[in-house]
């Protein structure tokens, strides 16, 4: 966990970082000053499981990228300023021993336990995730 003088890093969910990249969806005015801020400061991150569910649906006909989805990923990744944030054995285990109830989606599991372990607040405009935040067990923002 970050000290509590340190900014925390700024955790985008998978959909609030694909609006950001393909200049799409609803972010909202603040988000974008928070984005930029994040960015700004080397603070901004997304969890290695992003790349994962962008590459799903790319191969799921549900997002278009316009070229091979790995040089879409390394093009938005430098072009958004983001730091991926590893999967790693903590975050893995961490997803499944979240406290309270969660809904059982890996994906956003991973999200989470990526922002709680790492002590980022996440960006989301996911209302599961945003309740689960205001119960106390997560930093998150509306996106």
């Amino acid at each position: 966990m970050p000290k509590t003088s340190e900014p925390r890093p700024l955790l985008l969910d998978t959909h609030v970082w694909l609006w950001l990249v393909l200049g799409t969806g609803g972010l909202s005015a603040v988000a974008r000053r928070t984005i930029v801020g994040a960015a700004s400061a080397g603070h901004l991150r997304i969890a290695a499981i992003t790349l994962w569910e962008i590459a799903l649906l790319a191969s799921r006909n549900r997002i278009t990228l316009g070229r091979p989805t790995i040089q879409w990923i390394e093009q938005a990744v430098v072009g958004s300023f983001v730091a991926v944030e590893p999967l790693t054995a903590e975050v893995a285990v961490a997803s499944w021993d979240l406290p309270d109830r969660f809904h059982p989606d890996p994906a956003d599991r991973m999200i989470v336990a990526t922002a709680r372990v790492t002590g980022a607040t996440l960006m989301t405009q996911d209302r599961q995730i945003l309740d689960y935040a205001a119960r106390g067990h997560l930093s998150a923002v509306s996106a």
